[in-house]
């Protein structure tokens, strides 16, 4: 699933390629009857109304909320909303040209990485007054889009319950510590990943700064002391910005907006590193691999131990 480094990276290649354009069409063949009456445009009736929405509105500009990218639009000046686009499992956001063909399905008109195999499977679009496309690749067909009302963002349940971003200026160590301390006894990796604590951290970031940090993923959130707390929340930060600065990870299926792969891949030292000799210096350990709560997790065997107190 896209993290917050992938998210960013895709909000901020939409941000630099749409702004002030105008939505002249949507399209999506996703269908469901799981989603009937829901606010999805799975929901067949939804959608109708989400393109009655924005048809005709300029795209202002786009932003991020944790996993969720917001495509902030306008109506003759005024601001009436954003799509919602979170790209859950396999979802990625694409621009660029593409033709609509008899297959009904989208396919890109120009030579290049949009048209990497993993780029095919076209769910959702927007039309804009360039000519171009915004497309949402997806797979598994598990992605989220919706219309949040401009006096809704801070109450809808898309968005309410979501913890403090990690990257922001405001996100001190205080306020780091004291969202842990809400669940105490609950094990470091899966408090990380809990959106309402902290946002936008999944496996692959996770399984990252703890390696960094030295802490075990099952460690006991109260056992951890203030020096590796604090070890933590700077290899967060750290782990999450370099993520962005190698352009996300395609380890699985992510591409950027240009059908590109990132490659924050090609520098982890414990995700999907199962059997292999730690990187730390002087550390002699193995990098092992266990499922907690659900979730693969990496780790080294060594200076990653899981102790009464760290």
């Amino acid at each position: 699933m896209p993290e917050l480094p992938e998210v960013q990276t895709t909000t901020h290649g939409l941000d630099t390629h749409i702004r002030d354009l105008v939505i002249t069409d949507v399209w999506t063949d996703y269908n469901s009857k799981f989603f009937e009456g829901k606010d999805s445009i799975k929901n067949p009736t939804y959608f109708k109304k989400f393109k009655k929405e924005v048809v005709g509105s300029t795209i202002s500009h786009v932003s991020r909320r944790a996993k969720n990218i917001l495509i902030h639009l306008t109506r003759d000046g005024t601001e009436i909303g954003s799509i919602l686009v979170h790209m859950k499992m396999t979802g990625h956001m694409l621009y660029g040209k593409y033709a609509f063909n008899s297959k009904n399905s989208w396919t890109p008109i120009e030579e290049g990485p949009l048209k990497d195999p993993f780029n095919r499977f076209i769910h959702f679009v927007l039309t804009l007054s360039n000519k171009r496309h915004v497309a949402l690749s997806d797979m598994r067909k598990f992605a989220k889009v919706t219309f949040i009302p401009h006096h809704h963002h801070t109450t809808t349940n898309h968005l309410k319950d979501i913890g403090p971003e990690p990257l922001e200026k405001e996100f001190s160590f205080e306020v780091f510590r004291s969202q842990l301390r809400t669940k105490p006894q609950g094990k470091i990796k899966p408090t990380l990943m809990d959106q309402s604590i902290i946002a936008g951290i999944g496996n692959i970031y996770a399984d990252e700064s703890l390696w960094r940090a030295g802490i075990h993923p099952e460690q006991p959130v109260e056992t951890i002391s203030l020096p590796y707390l604090k070890k933590l929340y700077t290899a967060i930060r750290t782990t999450l910005m370099q993520g962005i600065d190698f352009g996300g990870d395609s380890m699985s299926d992510y591409r950027n907006i240009h059908g590109e792969r990132g490659k924050f891949q090609e520098t982890h030292r414990a995700y999907r590193k199962t059997g292999t000799l730690c990187s730390k210096p002087g550390c002699k350990g193995k990098i092992l691999r266990k499922m907690i709560a659900g979730r693969s997790s990496h780790f080294c065997s060594i200076h990653q131990k899981l102790t009464t107190r760290t």
